[in-house]
């Protein structure tokens, strides 16, 4: 395994397809001798070398298929498509081979499998569940058909991912049409097709200000469907195949539904369990969002509206609630969250308990020149412990969200030394100005709460210690996964927290107190409408995936919103945008 960092500057689209090759090769050299036949078979001529082989594909996918999430170049981004789409078949194809199955069944048999425990014994009943779900039990046709559906779905979501990244769309507005946002905002905004028009594109740190501040409610509605209809045109025709495959490959594998196959793996064991949880949760949830949404009504009468608060309306109102009722001004607590005041705060603070030292590197050597990198080291010994990326601003064609990434998952290398994790946070906060920093939103799901949830990811990634990538991180028991990420946003609302690095970022004056506590006190408003909106998100998961029966797409989200308590935007088709539920 190397032990230089990848010089990203030298990226093209051919040394993409190049890594990616040279990654399955290195892979299929470490499986070729495990296939053999062995008198005597062991742990470490039969799992060892499917771990490593594993682990060279993630070097592949962190040289290579990683730059369709990132690179400023287009072909680059699309070789590392077809990069993803080989590596992540060659993951799904190893569980089919025969060859590779009966190896580990000949070592599962013996006394020393039989003795295997911890992270070992764990890894072995892993891969014998992977072989059953590869349908080794099923006649040859049946299970060269299981082998064929579970190789389409690679491609239909690799392009739906693609047609996500790559999309574009905006809405033009003037002066007038920008009432309600800041200077700071407008100042950011690409200009419009004809004078005195700006550009307001889909890219969060744009269309979601827009959505909270803008006092045209007309714009507003305009791009909540653009933003409810990203892709439609490419996506959907592809979700539409996939949840088709995904009840073929339920079907051929004996489980009710592609739920109960999903959920095997997981924590809730079933989907009847998350069934049950769900019909207790959503009667309490739909009485507080109606609450809420009365609330919000009132407040949409006096503007002077006679219908229903829609969905282009209540980020609208829930921001007017936080000035109105708690004196929260969020143009006002972004200049105290500058972005190099935060991560300081944010490296101060989980150094302190976890124990670590940050440095930055001055020659990141990355994709692009806006690209920090960063060193963790043990504060006690001063070993390196892991390097992460820290790619914050958006760029045409990049990955449109928030997210941490593998580059090199943490691992026991074949010589026996530990292979330091290398990672990346990636997002798409809100980008410096003339001579305005970027400077963070706050609030729930604001920038700062966004990027303390990534950076839980990145600790989770850097501090692992696992034997096997299999269980390293983010590859461990998916329902763990957000855990830590999810306790470390609750610190951003922590006043003592925010006292330590919210500082103004033209005086250097910290954060008044009666603000940080008017902040938290803003934090509860309508938080049964947002738990709803995430409940919205898991019913719809569900009713898409457990049913036998082809589901009506529109139908089911539109059912699934009910719990929000707000009418459902017709004429929009959210799943196409909704990347989470085609990655399963």
């Amino acid at each position: 395994m190397p032990a230089m960092l990848y010089d990203y500057r030298a990226v093209t689209a051919a040394t993409v397809s190049a890594e990616a090759d040279a990654a399955i090769e290195r892979a299929n050299a470490l499986v070729a001798p495990m296939v053999t036949s062995h008198e005597q078979p062991s742990f470490a001529d039969s799992l060892l070398p499917l771990e490593l082989a594993g682990a060279e594909i993630g070097v592949g996918y962190g040289r290579g298929a990683f730059m369709a999430q990132v690179h400023p170049q287009a072909d680059v981004r699309d070789a590392a498509q077809a990069a993803d789409e080989r590596m992540t078949k060659w993951r799904v194809e190893i569980a089919f081979r025969d060859d590779v199955y009966r190896a580990v069944a000949a070592f599962a048999a013996t006394d020393e499998a039989a003795r295997l425990t911890g992270e070992r014994a764990l890894l072995l009943e892993h891969w014998l569940r992977d072989f059953r779900r590869a349908g080794h039990e099923l006649p040859a046709e049946q299970r060269s058909e299981l082998e064929s559906l579970r190789s389409r779905l690679v491609e239909l979501e690799v392009a739906f991912a693609r047609n996500l990244n790559e999309y574009a769309d905006w809405i033009e507005v003037d002066d007038e049409g920008l009432d309600g946002l800041p200077a700071s905002f407008v100042q950011r905004l690409k200009p419009g097709s004809q004078p005195g028009t700006y550009r307001v594109s889909l890219d969060y740190p744009e269309v979601n200000p827009f959505l909270e501040r803008a006092t045209n409610r007309h714009h507003r509605e305009t791009i909540f469907r653009k933003n409810w209809n990203k892709a439609v045109e490419t996506n959907r025709p592809l979700l539409t195949e996939a949840l088709d495959v995904r009840r073929r490959i339920a079907k051929l594998l004996d489980y009710p539904t592609w739920a109960h196959y999903a959920m095997e793996v997981k924590m809730a064991a079933n989907p009847e369990r998350v069934r049950g949880f769900y019909d207790a949760l959503v009667p309490p949830l739909e009485a507080a969002a109606r609450r809420e949404v009365q609330l919000l009504r009132d407040m949409h009468v006096d503007a002077g509206a006679e219908d229903a608060v829609q969905p282009w309306d209540w980020t609208f109102y829930d921001t007017r609630q936080s000035l109105d009722v708690h004196g929260v001004d969020q143009n006002v607590v972004s200049e105290y969250l500058p972005l190099d005041s935060v991560l300081d705060g944010m490296f101060a603070l989980t150094g302190e308990v976890f124990g670590l030292d940050y440095q930055r590197v001055p020659e990141a050597n990355a994709w692009d020149p806006s690209v920090q990198l960063f060193r963790i080291r043990d504060r006690a010994s001063g070993d390196l412990i892991a390097h992460f990326y820290a790619d914050l601003f958006p760029r045409e064609g990049k990955f449109g969200h928030a997210a941490a990434f593998p580059i090199i998952i943490g691992h026991l290398g074949a010589d026996g030394e530990y292979v330091k994790p290398v990672n990346a946070i990636v997002a798409n906060f809100t980008p410096p100005a003339g001579d305005r920093p970027s400077l963070l939103t706050h609030g729930p799901h604001g920038e700062v709460e966004t990027l303390f949830h990534e950076f839980g990811h990145i600790l989770h990634m850097s501090l692992t210690r696992a034997q096997f990538t299999r269980f390293s991180a983010a590859n461990t028991e998916w329902d763990f996964v957000e855990a830590p990420s999810q306790i470390m946003e609750h610190w951003v609302w922590e006043p003592d927290v925010l006292a330590r690095f919210a500082r103004h970022y033209l005086t250097g004056e910290p954060i008044p107190r009666e603000l940080v506590e008017r902040m938290a006190g803003s934090r509860y408003l309508n938080v049964g409408l947002r738990a709803a909106r995430q409940v919205f998100f898991g019913t719809m998961d569900l009713a898409l995936h457990h049913t036998t029966d082809e589901p009506d797409l529109d139908a089911a989200t539109r059912d699934s919103w009910q719990v929000t308590q707000l009418p459902y935007p017709e004429d929009t088709f959210m799943l196409a945008g909704f990347g989470h539920l085609m990655s399963g």
